[in-house]
């Protein structure tokens, strides 16, 4: 269907153009990457790597996040000790920037579904319909077995409030991690908080595609198929595919699949907004819009 060729960079007055295909529109459909978080200040390295986790950098020398995430540490205790910190700061806590908040405003009044995936949870912090969001990727608030000996997944905000804070973290209101003047951050867990499978014993992982292991759980099936149901709803209605920061690691969930959908409906239009990487294939240049810009700049514009 396509041949390979795409071409690159800004649609001439391409935020008029997409305010206007917003208006147009009957459906907008949201397929949201990590550009999109990375605009709202989730980033995982510089400022906010360092005020989380400068502890770690300096006994492990690792430099961001994603790093942090691959260590072979040499217990659970310490595994979990970074990957509590990692789920609140990224999870529990909002980002920075009202970015999705600016894309509610953008489309609340509008019959739109999101497709992400990003494991962050922002849309429903924003204010998202739940019933109009799957997930495919997983969710940073969600345990699961590691085997898995089940097809369950556990949500894990009092586990991982509790291990944040064996750390020697408090709370501030706006829910930001504080620690007291004369306070020695750990580097570990109480063993006790190391999380094992309720069924089989066995260590609990995060539920995140990485692997084979990940559990599809019956919401995740539910979710699916919502938005399966919804493809099939609106295949003729005026539509605008919005990508918002979808990178090359994870094209075939929603990019290629939202090109090619343009491609195949007789009214739809793809936007795709991207600092770095705004691109469409030759065959739906006509029906496409690129915004070669900060996601977050765009959105401020357009609401």
């Amino acid at each position: 269907m396509f041949s390979g060729k795409v071409i690159y960079g800004d649609t001439e007055n391409g935020v008029e153009k997409l305010r206007e295909a917003l208006a147009q529109a009957d459906t907008v459909l949201i397929g949201a990457g990590a550009g999109l978080s990375t605009s709202a200040g989730f980033v995982y390295a510089g400022e906010r790597f360092q005020k989380y986790f400068e502890d770690f950098h300096q006994k492990y020398g690792f430099n961001d996040m994603y790093s942090g995430g691959f260590y072979p540490y040499d217990s659970p205790e310490e595994r979990w000790a970074f990957w509590s910190r990692n789920i609140y700061v990224n999870r529990y806590m909002n980002p920075p920037k009202p970015v999705y908040e600016d894309l509610f405003k953008l489309v609340e009044h509008k019959d739109y579904f999101v497709i992400t995936t990003n494991v962050d949870h922002c849309f429903q912090k924003a204010g998202f319909d739940k019933q109009r969001l799957f997930y495919t990727q997983g969710d940073y608030g969600l345990f699961q077995c590691s085997k898995p000996c089940h097809k369950s997944t556990y949500d894990n905000a009092d586990a991982v409030r509790k291990m944040v804070e064996s750390q020697g973290f408090t709370f501030a209101k706006n829910g930001d991690l504080t620690v007291s003047e004369n306070s020695t951050l750990q580097l570990r867990i109480p063993s006790e908080l190391v999380p094992h499978c309720p069924r089989c014993g066995r260590p609990m992982s995060m539920n995140l595609r990485a692997d084979s292991t990940f559990v599809e759980d019956e919401g995740w099936h539910a979710h699916a198929k919502l938005y399966s149901d919804y493809l099939d709803a609106h295949k003729k209605s005026r539509t605008v595919f919005l990508d918002l920061g979808i990178g090359r690691n994870t094209p075939t969930i929603v990019k290629v699949p939202f090109m090619r959908m343009t491609h195949e409906w007789p009214n739809a239009t793809y936007a795709c907004v991207n600092y770095g990487e705004a691109f469409t294939p030759v065959e739906i240049l006509d029906k496409s819009i690129c915004i070669n810009n900060d996601i977050g700049n765009v959105l401020k514009q357009l609401v």
